[in-house]
This record gives structure tokens, sequence and C-alpha cells, in this order.
């Protein structure tokens, strides 16, 4: 069976008998042109003779034209689909051996995690100022955040039982894995409060919860309306392009870091399993390192 006629087969299968979106037959339609015509190009005329030397292959010539140059999640898009596509010729009992199982995806860049400066989370957590019930719990939630590096969920998952003693607080990651984080003085205080003054009246409004953060209605807060007051509260410090859900679990770890803390105490504060993947961090720092260090030594800059 011919190139054309294979793809053909494929896409027809996609679109009517597994019912997929246009959008994704239209984007294995363009993947899988670019990988006809390598194919035949390379004078290879049907799948029966792809080998997977071939599929690595057309994967390396989609990153070497500057002009046509695919981003590598661009790359392990098209890998989707030429893997779709060999498997349902596999299936189809076309070819005898998928060889685009075992081919490996690029590997993706990792992406530096942006943290804020600290006058800049300071600046965030006196937004949320005020006596009313709403500002003191906000305060609480923000500080709390910024105080453990925990995420968005695992603070709206918190019970009142997961405050343990006076400055340690029990949270539940990823995997439902506990780990123990200790609590500043300020996110201490900020939590005194609203236990004290605001909880109790939350409280009496809905059905009983274990829930530490609650709505105004009396039930937890979500993660999407945690997110809702970290975003007004950056909007109200004018950082509103620069914050994202992650923001002050990033800035918890940078600054650590910046302020000395060994990356493995770091790796067990925000509950990595790995420390590799605390190390990015570390990324951050060397790079505030070398734009501090090029600003202010003399001879740092040439023609300086």
């Amino acid at each position: 069976m011919s190139l054309e006629r294979s793809v053909d087969t494929f896409l027809r299968h996609v679109r009517i008998e597994r019912g997929l979106a246009e959008n994704t037959v239209s984007a294995y339609t363009r993947d899988l042109a670019r990988y006809r015509a390598w194919l035949a190009e390379n004078e290879v005329a049907d799948f029966a003779r792809v080998t997977s030397s071939h599929v690595v292959a057309f994967l390396r010539s989609l990153t070497q034209n500057p002009d046509t140059r695919l981003s590598p999640t661009s790359v392990a898009r098209v890998l989707s689909s030429v893997r779709s596509l060999h498997r349902f010729l596999l299936e189809e009992r076309i070819v005898e051996i998928d060889v685009a199982k075992e081919v490996k995806p690029p590997r993706q860049p990792d992406k530096l995690p942006k943290a804020i400066s600290i006058a800049q989370v300071e600046a965030l957590l006196a937004t949320a100022s005020g006596d009313s019930p709403q500002s003191l719990r906000d305060k609480a939630l923000l500080e709390l955040l910024y105080a453990t590096g925990a995420r968005v969920s695992e603070v709206c998952a918190l019970n009142v039982d997961d405050v343990v003693d006076t400055d340690i607080v029990r949270l539940t990651g990823k995997g439902n894995k506990q780990r123990i984080v200790p609590i500043g003085s300020f996110a201490r205080a900020a939590l005194d409060e609203y236990l004290v003054r605001v909880r109790p009246a939350l409280s009496a409004r809905g059905a009983a919860t274990p829930a530490l953060f609650l709505g105004l209605r009396g039930q937890r807060v979500s993660r999407q309306n945690a997110w809702l007051i970290i975003r007004a509260a950056a909007e109200r410090a004018g950082l509103s392009e620069h914050v994202s859900p992650h923001t002050l679990r990033h800035s918890f770890a940078t600054h650590l870091l910046q302020g000395g803390a060994d990356v493995r105490v770091v790796q067990e504060l925000l509950g990595h399993s790995s420390v590799a993947t605390t190390q990015i961090y570390t990324l951050v720092t060397a790079d505030t390192l070398r734009d501090m260090y090029t600003q202010s030594h003399p001879r740092a800059r040439a023609g300086a």
C-alpha cells in the first residue's frame, strides 16, 4: 500500500470510526503530510520499508533547518502523530512491526520557574490588609503560601488539625505524601488572628467541616477561589503580569536558596521526590548572581 493511501486510511479511521475532533484530525493531517513527504524524499515508497532509524532521522530533520525548525514541544507532537499512525498500521496488519513505538521524543528544555523579588512578595502580602473577615482570611492564606512554599491545592486541602503545635503545618502533597513544614512568625500571627476572629463565624454559616480555610458561606475554599485571591492581591500590588498560581512557591524556594539554605532542605520543604527537580531553582539564583556581578563589577563588561 502506498504512503498516501496508508495515511488517508488512517485519517479516515480517526475521523469517522474514532470520531476525533476536527482540530485533532487537522493536526494529524499536517504532521503526517510532513512525515510522508520526508519518506518520499528519502525514497521510501511504503510503510513496510520504514525502520525506527527512519523515524529518528525524520524527527532530527525537523530541528535542522533554521527557517523551519520546530520547537521540542512541536516535535513531540509530531512524534505522537507518527506513533498513532504506525500503531494503526500494525493493528490493521499493513506492517508487521511498530517501528515508532520505542522512539523517544526530544528532551524538553527545563523551564525556569518565575519567582518575584522579596520586595514584590512583601508588596503582594501587604495588600491583604484590613479587619474584614475576608481580608483576615486572605492575609492568612497568602502568608501561609509564602511561608511554606506549598502548592495552592495543598493549602486548600488543609484541615485545622494539620496546624501542628504553634509553628508547624502538615502538608499532603502528590501521591498523598505528607511532609512537615515550619511556618514563620508572620504567617503564624496571621493564622492565629484568622482562627480566633474569623473562622468560627465562617464555620457557623455552613455545614460542619474540618477545613482550615473557609469561604464566606462556610465551605472549604477551592483551588479556583484561592487563585482568585492571589490574582486580586497581585493586581492591587501591580504585579498581575508576574504572578501565577505557583509564584509564591517558586519565590519561597528561590529566596531560601539565595539566603543560603541547602538544596536538599529545600527539596524536603517543597516535597520533591528528587533533588534534581529542586536544583532548577539553583539555576535561577545563579542567573541572579550573574546579573548582579555584571552590573556591579568594574571589569565585568567590555568597554566599561
